[in-house]
């Protein structure tokens, strides 16, 4: 539950978004945010507010859905590196079918249906398109959210020296990394090309990403009950988070200057200012 400050925040952000409406067709606005930052409680608190203060009808996309199957990944982690069989990092997301679904959205004519890939984070895997949820059109608004939606990539110097001690023991040479970078710099920027306009959700620092990730963790497995055979310990989540922290610092540094909108959280997952930036 948001609390009444955050809520109004949220409420500017709709009303500066149903704004954007006017100036573009069918804009559609890119929310990235560190792992358990709310991204997706924030995108469904705008769906509503857009729906029922200004009368816009808004469909919400997360970058989670788009991660490769199990398989893929397995695939990509014995002929590039071992390290892409674990879901997160740019090179484990289908962008083509990324960069469809965003277009389709855009010109999606009245009544026609559209089916939404979904992504099991308690199996692991892609769900069978049969349980791909549908949107029928037309749309007015389109909520892009995810971890890394929108970040540049690093230099080549930056990307050299290890951060943590997973790249440290498992990418000593820095091939995995430079890898995600490379794929940041070409499909990924051609994927958040699509953006209209870039929001941001500016955490404390990285240091809290781990406990609110944990209890994202833990209501997940909450709401999977008996099928949350693929969920992670807490010395697992530790270990995966590391996969994250690259482009998590990155983006705290770099995303400020460069969204439209910056929201800083507290720690207490409040926001506690909202920026927008001058036309």
């Amino acid at each position: 539950m948001l609390d009444p400050l955050t809520q109004e925040r949220y409420r500017d952000l709709a009303t500066w978004m149903a704004g954007r409406k006017r100036d573009t067709r069918r804009p559609t606005f890119g929310i990235n945010g560190a792992q358990g930052s709310g991204k997706s409680t924030a995108a469904a608190f705008l769906k509503d507010e857009l729906a029922n203060t200004h009368g816009l009808r808004t469909v919400v996309v997360s970058l989670d859905d788009f991660y490769l199957p199990r398989a893929a990944r397995r695939s990509l982690a014995a002929t590039l590196h071992p390290l892409f069989a674990t879901r997160g990092v740019p090179g484990t997301h289908d962008v083509e079918l990324g960069i469809g679904v965003l277009e389709k959205l855009a010109a999606l004519p009245p009544r026609e249906r559209l089916a939404l890939p979904c992504f099991s984070k308690a199996e692991d895997d892609r769900m069978p398109r049969v349980d791909w949820p549908l949107v029928e059109g037309p749309v007015d608004v389109i909520l892009f959210e995810g971890w890394c939606v929108g970040t540049p990539p690093q230099t080549d110097s930056e990307v050299d020296v290890a951060i943590n001690d997973l790249e440290a023991g498992e990418d000593a040479d820095g091939r995995w990394r430079r890898i995600v970078n490379d794929r940041l710099r070409t499909s990924y920027a051609d994927w958040f090309a699509r953006l209209d306009a870039q929001i941001f959700i500016a955490v404390p620092d990285f240091a809290c990403v781990a406990g609110w990730r944990w209890q994202q963790e833990q209501d997940t497995a909450r709401a999977a009950g008996a099928s949350a055979g693929h969920l992670q310990s807490r010395g697992q989540l530790d270990r995966f988070i590391q996969h994250y922290e690259r482009l998590t610092r990155h983006a705290l540094r770099t995303m400020p200057k460069q969204a439209d909108v910056v929201l800083t959280l507290r720690e207490d997952h409040s926001v506690g200012e909202i920026r927008f930036r001058r036309r």
